[in-house]
């Protein structure tokens, strides 16, 4: 597989259990940041009803479809070109996942992250993020600091994200928080649930 990821095997089987209850029978998912497609194939190939759309940055959506191709159930869509400050699928999917994107992108594609999530969710959907936070300007481990010293040295508009700050973010772009889980590693799931009205 290529650019096959450690920690994504590893935590797809706990993010599947909690995606559960939220995707339900013939939802339409979109994700964000596909990476090897990895948590794209485990989570279509546990919930079988559910349609997957996987995305990523132009650059690395050739590596992801000979991913897919070669062991892809058949819920789950060809990839799709998708870069967060351009253009995004308007009004048609039930539920948006991405997991370990926003630490890594810069604050101004975290914005286009949850502006375009509000445009491109159906009434009542889901957005979900997976990933280390801070809350009240603290680390949640040692280890969660240290990665932030090396994601800002590597990328100074990179870094772990104030919960407080991206849930302003999701506040604004019409979602209100449905559930923040506490996951293995240090990381959280974070769930929003679409409000407003168009």
């Amino acid at each position: 597989m290529l650019n096959f990821s450690e920690a994504s095997e590893r935590n797809k089987r706990p993010i599947c259990q909690h995606l559960i209850p939220y995707f339900t029978d013939e939802m339409r998912i979109l994700e964000i940041g596909s990476g090897s497609g990895q948590h794209a194939l485990y989570i279509a190939d546990q919930l079988p009803l559910v349609f997957w759309q996987p995305s990523e940055q132009p650059q690395y959506v050739e590596a992801l479809a000979l991913n897919l191709e070669q062991y892809a159930p058949q819920n789950i869509a060809p990839p799709i070109p998708l870069d967060v400050r351009e253009e995004w699928p308007e009004r048609t999917f039930n539920a948006i996942f991405s997991a370990n994107t926003l630490h890594i992108m810069s604050w101004s594609c975290v914005q286009a992250f949850f502006a375009g999530a509000g445009r491109s969710l159906a009434p009542s959907g889901y957005l979900i993020v997976y990933g280390p936070f801070r809350y009240q300007n603290t680390f949640t481990s040692m280890s969660n600091q240290a990665f932030d010293q090396m994601l800002k040295a590597r990328d100074p508009n990179s870094g772990i994200r104030d919960f407080e700050a991206i849930n302003a973010l999701a506040n604004e772009a019409g979602f209100m928080l449905v559930a923040d889980y506490e996951m293995p590693a240090n990381n959280q799931l974070i769930i929003w649930q679409y409000t407003e009205q168009d």
